[in-house]
């Protein structure tokens, strides 16, 4: 018969056994940051409702409607007054004294092993709520996505994890906010892994889908369960006739896709050309988006309730053309002049317009084959939007849970796989790969540089090594030359600072010629200012050190003013060292470890 004590210690034993389990402890800060992201883009949502109360006088989604009645005088002023007060505080406050967004978090990701600030996270959303609120033709659903990763970092630098943790919590930051957006939790969860971490290893899968359907919970507790468009009831796909039309679609799309993507960076290299300081951009902006909207109130903010009438079939033909020209030009000058914001509610506005001009004619020109206008709209949403984002699989997912609509699914995957396809092969990148080049960053081998940056040179060097003043005898250097384990000598002065290094080479004739022993010491054949490793450098640093010195070790310093040595670094225990890293890495992503 058990004693109850040995049924308690086993309990205890299986707990322990639990708690050194970094699945199990990934997936209970999943939850913790799925609600928390959950949170941040409910109260995101709230502070842009704040904003655009105090500036137009109303709040809500009927944008449109509620600022056609307003008097053109507000319209210019509201988002000009907006932008100069976003532009000075973007000009003092943020890091590059620019907005952040989605771009921010895959460098993060890839070069920064899931390293993110908090307070930047905050800064970063206040700008865009900001933007969004005073009438900025962009969208929240990036800004939110930087919102839910800086949380996910917050928490993996709070508990000091390492690359592979902080890069899944950074995933699951991201797929709660997405899906606490959009009400869509198997598209939340693919668009983290699929933009963001890159990868749909299990290591990272179960985290991210607990953080996704966390962040749902939370959103819907707060708003019910509503989709975030109201979508057309679409007829059943009748003709294999009708593929054709949608793979059309799709190229039209990627076209439009293309000059919104040229159209945003042109704007920006203007803009960045004017005779003006930076923060004055973002008024000059919003007075031309006022514009704009004195004409097409739809443009200002996300623009979904224009969207939806464009899923209804409300708009005219007319009407869908100009708005797709009107919306592409007010994001390129929202985005091209300061303002903070994202890409996805504009790429899914003008989607939706070029999918319901599409279906106009679609449906005038061949009535009985047609699946309807608001079915052509849902598709060029889809289309567009994975081919801007570069994320055609969450697009797609994200349709299909939308409508729960098979049929639908269909026709989105067939234009969005062709919206994708031309767009990469056409501009090479996404949209958000776009931006970090013209920053000068490059995530493509993000996986090894972020390795490279991960590991210091603290974490490499030995500390045994030889040390001699730059007086001694040069008898005494040659002696300690010999029994040198690195077969070189550091010569340091009476404060700890490295001034020179000596090696067989360097001696010259005096590695065996004693007969100037007398008169010479240390200081006479070291070689000075040697290069150095500082004991914070990471590998990418050393690599480059290696390559421009030409030696297979180099001194490790505890800083670059003080120059006092702390360590030496082997080239091959630095490349061993790499080695291990990506194979470990390559093995989490697998799931074998």
């Amino acid at each position: 018969m058990s004693h109850p004590a040995d049924s308690l210690n086993g309990v205890l034993g299986a707990l322990r056994q639990l708690s050194r389990n970094v699945q199990v402890i990934l997936s209970l800060l999943a939850v913790a940051i799925g609600a928390a992201a959950g949170v941040a883009a409910i109260g995101f949502r709230y502070v842009i409702d704040l904003v655009q109360r105090f500036g137009f006088g109303f709040g809500g989604e009927t944008v449109a409607t509620l600022a056609a009645e307003l008097p053109w005088w507000q319209l210019l002023l509201v988002p000009a007054a907006g932008g100069l007060a976003i532009g000075l505080f973007v000009h003092y406050l943020m890091p590059g004294r620019r907005p952040h967004g989605v771009a921010d978090v895959i460098e993060a990701n890839a070069l920064r092993v899931g390293r993110m600030s908090a307070t930047v996270g905050l800064k970063a959303a206040v700008v865009s709520a900001a933007s969004i609120g005073v009438g900025a033709s962009v969208g929240r659903e990036g800004p939110v996505v930087h919102l839910g990763a800086s949380v996910g970092a917050w928490v993996a630098k709070r508990l000091h994890l390492g690359r592979t943790p902080a890069r899944t919590l950074l995933g699951c930051g991201v797929a709660a906010a997405v899906a606490a957006s959009f009400n869509a939790p198997i598209a939340g969860a693919f668009f983290a892994l699929e933009v963001v971490v890159g990868h749909y290893a299990l290591t990272a899968f179960a985290p991210i889908v607990i953080a996704s359907v966390t962040g749902t919970i939370i959103s819907r507790m707060h708003y019910g369960d509503f989709p975030a468009f109201v979508m057309p009831a679409m007829r059943a796909i009748t003709s294999f006739w009708e593929l054709p039309a949608f793979a059309l679609l799709g190229a039209l799309s990627a076209i439009v896709a293309i000059v919104f993507m040229r159209a945003v960076f042109f704007t920006e290299d203007a803009v960045a050309r004017l005779p003006m300081p930076h923060w004055l951009r973002p008024a000059l902006g919003g007075l031309a988006v006022g514009l704009l909207a004195i004409v097409f109130p739809q443009v200002l903010g996300v623009g979904y309730e224009a969207t939806d009438a464009a899923l209804s079939g409300l708009f005219p033909l007319w009407l869908l053309l100009a708005l797709v020209i009107a919306k592409t030009g007010a994001t390129a000058i929202s985005l091209g002049c300061g303002f903070g914001g994202g890409v996805f509610s504009p790429s899914l506005f003008i989607g939706a317009m070029v999918g319901g001009a599409f279906g106009v004619a679609a449906t005038s020109a061949f009535p009985e084959l047609s699946s309807g206008p608001g079915a052509y709209t849902m598709v060029g949403m889809g289309a567009m939007a994975g081919a801007v984002l570069g994320a055609p699989i969450s697009t797609v997912l994200m349709i299909f849970e939308l409508t729960g609509d098979y049929a639908a699914t269909i026709a989105v995957m067939i234009a969005t796989a062709i919206a994708s396809v031309i767009t990469h092969q056409t501009q090479g990148r996404s949209f958000f790969g776009w931006q970090l080049l013209r920053r000068g960053v490059v995530v493509r081998g993000g996986q090894e540089i972020g390795l490279l940056h991960a590991i210091r040179a603290r974490d490499v060097m030995d500390t045994g090594y030889e040390t001699v003043t730059p007086e001694t005898p040069i008898a005494v250097v040659r002696a300690r030359l010999q029994a040198a384990v690195c077969g070189e000598l550091f010569v340091v002065d009476s404060d700890g600072r490295l001034t020179g290094v000596i090696a067989y080479s360097d001696m010259h004739e005096s590695a065996f010629d004693t007969s100037h022993d007398a008169e010479m010491t240390a200081k006479d054949v070291a070689r000075a200012r040697p290069m150095v490793l500082q004991v914070d450098d990471d590998l990418e640093a050393a690599v480059k050190a290696y390559g421009t010195s030409g030696e297979v070790i180099l001194p490790v310093i505890d800083h670059r003013d003080t120059r006092r040595i702390v360590g030496i670094a082997h080239e091959h225990k630095v490349m061993l060292a790499y080695h291990r890293a990506l194979d470990q890495a390559r093995a989490e992503e697998r799931g074998e470890i």
